[in-house]
């Protein structure tokens, strides 16, 4: 598929090749120079470390079989199957494989971007590391009746949202619940957050807690300071802040 550009390389010198881009980025904006660089912290875990996954529905060439995947690498149509994905967990695998088998048996066409015709869009997945809460969205247009989705073992909920727009995103014009509820819980450094489908969260909850303990550090001592988190989403550093923090 088009993503994950580095993969064939070892995860050593990934983290080599992303140091020197910061660094370079830092060097083009800061004026003074004289500045500390302590390089990339890396991630607790190199494969399977995805939380949130956007599945595009399509054919894998022109007029070919219905999939559900990830855009051809330089193709804006054609669609990969990715039930191979190294960086999603097997829950996910199975669950783009259960839904494209659903998809099909349907009989429905999926959306075309240039005709703007059809009826499956995206599929939503997203799982908690620590709670293992697993929540999928299936995004289509209004063009059709859809009949309730076979249960998935693990699952906190199904949702159906409903997606007339134009544009080639995963876009929110009404969510049904199918089954059980539209959030899932996930717990970072001692505390649980919870997600809804669209919320913004960190798609590599290892790495979130090393980069939030990072930053715990960098600011010191917060007793009896207070602490303004802003523009920041859903509030992550700010909580792991309050309890050490007036």
């Amino acid at each position: 598929c088009g993503g994950c550009s580095y993969q064939t390389m070892d995860y050593e010198n990934q983290t080599n090749l992303k140091k020197e881009m910061v660094k370079n980025i830092l060097d083009g904006v800061i004026t003074n120079k004289d500045y500390e660089f302590e390089g990339i912290l890396k991630s607790p875990v190199q494969w399977e470390y995805r939380n949130k996954m956007e599945f595009s529905f399509g054919d894998e060439y022109k007029d070919g079989p219905l999939a559900l995947g990830m855009h051809k690498r330089g193709s804006f149509h054609d669609i990969v199957n990715v039930t191979e994905c190294k960086i999603v967990d097997e829950d996910f695998r199975r669950i783009i494989k259960a839904v494209l088998e659903f998809a099909t048996d349907t009989g429905l066409p999926y959306y075309h971007r240039m005709r703007h015709t059809g009826f499956f869009r995206h599929l939503l997945v997203r799982k908690a590391v620590r709670t293992g809460e697993i929540l999928i969205d299936l995004v289509t247009t209004s063009e059709a009746q859809l009949d309730e989705a076979r249960l998935v073992e693990k699952l906190t909920g199904i949702l159906h949202t409903t997606n007339n727009s134009l544009a080639d995103v995963v876009k929110d014009e009404g969510t049904k619940i199918l089954y059980g509820q539209d959030y899932f819980y996930e717990e970072l450094l001692g505390l649980k957050f919870k997600i809804t489908p669209f919320s913004f969260f960190q798609t590599n909850s290892l790495g979130a807690e090393v980069l939030y303990e990072t930053a715990r550090e960098y600011i010191g001592d917060t007793n009896e300071k207070v602490v303004f988190d802003l523009y920041s989403g859903t509030g992550t550093i700010a909580q792991i802040l309050a309890p050490v923090a007036k």
